[in-house]
């Protein structure tokens, strides 16, 4: 029996959206899975342009808007006093890739209904991948099962599976994850609020505070929002749990009591800046959160992920058709990782620094993306700088194909 082209390990969005996007074309996948079932915690919740493009390419994105996805108004920077410094105002939706706000396990639901539609891909449950090993002609992955431990055979093997990566680890050890974890403590909440009862106009706001910052978005169409804030440093759970009444009276507009909203969600997090030192080791390859870690202040995490897995479909693609040789997967390592280091990192980087490590007074005069966002406000070549620079962490790897095609394709 021929074993399957690819496995993927971890049923994230990032793995389920690469089994989608090789499914539609017929390739054999087994994607393994180690929980019972898919995720449906709310996490992430914005995709932004580079981000819908392979959405549109694996063919969810319609459904997303069917579940609820809306194209957000627009994101400000803003003082602690509620000035508006500067904005970019939103898609219309006529855009071809617009920015689009859906929560994850929304978007997980869309994914998993679109796998029925793919004979191809195999899903399997309650597999706990334990090591992944290879040789010259062929891959594998040994995993616990409720019955035991088995054995997945195929020819390439992918890495989807989050931060603290199985593949990863047993590739690099600990070592191979270089970076560091901010020191800043982050409180990400889920809360009805009518903050536009409260003067808020737009879907999303930075507010810049050496102690007080936060951002709060807009996530569902009936109102929920999203307000992550900092935090000292050092607290339990329960501290900080403790002391979320009170930041919220001080940091939200209206200054609510907790008897004024209905909190949702309540987690706290350390965020991370980590790059694997391969993304590629012969027949085995890692993407997404497997991969490379960022802050989420301005989406990076989760578009960047994406947009891994687009560019590596596109490079197995062109193996499996013939297309491209095994070069191609070297290539993607290279631009991948040259991609989280030139622009996602410093790109992310700033965007928290932004919020807490400069004066609110004096930052118009000195820091230049909010200078070029100011501008771009009545200034269509500024706007444009501002709308090319958001594809900036693309590459089309289908340019390094050759015309002759194998494998019956």
């Amino acid at each position: 029996m021929t074993s399957p082209f690819l496995s993927i390990v971890g049923g994230g969005p990032s793995g389920i959206l690469l089994a989608l996007l090789l499914g539609k074309q017929g390739i054999s996948v087994q994607l393994l899975e180690a929980a019972e079932k898919f995720d449906d915690r709310p996490r992430a919740t914005h995709y932004g342009p580079a981000a819908v493009r392979e959405l549109q390419r694996a063919g969810v994105f319609e459904d997303m808007k069917a579940k609820g996805g809306f194209f957000p108004s627009g994101v400000s920077w803003c003082n602690f006093e509620g000035e508006t410094l500067a904005t970019i105002w939103g898609p219309t939706g006529e855009e071809e890739h617009p920015t689009i706000c859906l929560p994850l396990n929304k978007l997980h639901e869309v994914l998993e209904e679109h796998l029925k539609y793919y004979p191809s891909i195999e899903v399997f449950f309650n597999h706990k991948v334990v090591s992944v090993g290879q040789d010259e002609s062929t891959s594998w992955v040994v995993v616990e099962t409720p019955e035991g431990k088995r054995t997945f055979n195929s020819q390439y093997i992918v890495g989807c599976d989050g931060a603290n990566s199985i593949v990863r680890r047993t590739l690099f050890t600990d070592s191979g994850f270089d970076g560091f974890t901010w020191k800043q403590q982050i409180v990400a909440t889920n809360v009805y609020y009518p903050f536009e009862k409260h003067g808020v106009k737009i879907d999303s706001s930075f507010i810049i505070h050496p102690e007080h910052w936060h951002m709060i978005a807009r996530i569902t169409e009936d109102g929920m929002w999203r307000v992550t804030y900092g935090e000292l440093p050092g607290l339990t759970f329960e501290q900080l749990k403790e002391r979320q009444p009170m930041k919220f009276k001080t940091i939200l507009p209206g200054h609510p009591d907790p008897e004024d909203y209905k909190l949702v969600n309540f987690s706290p997090y350390k965020v991370h800046q980590r790059i694997a030192n391969k993304m590629r080791v012969g027949r085995i390859l890692l993407a997404a959160d497997a991969a490379h870690l960022c802050n989420p202040f301005g989406g990076l995490g989760l578009t960047g992920g994406i947009v891994d897995v687009g560019g590596l479909y596109d490079c197995l693609f062109g193996v499996y058709s013939g297309q491209a040789d095994e070069s191609i997967l070297t290539l993607y390592d290279e631009v991948r990782r040259g991609m989280y280091n030139n622009i996602i990192n410093p790109v992310s980087s700033e965007n928290i620094r932004r919020l807490f490590d400069q004066d609110p007074a004096t930052i118009m005069q000195e820091d230049d993306f909010l200078q070029l966002v100011k501008k771009a406000e009545t200034d269509a070549e500024a706007l444009d700088i501002l709308s090319k620079g958001v594809f900036s962490i693309q590459y089309d790897f289908t340019q390094h194909y050759r015309s002759t095609k194998t494998n019956g394709n």
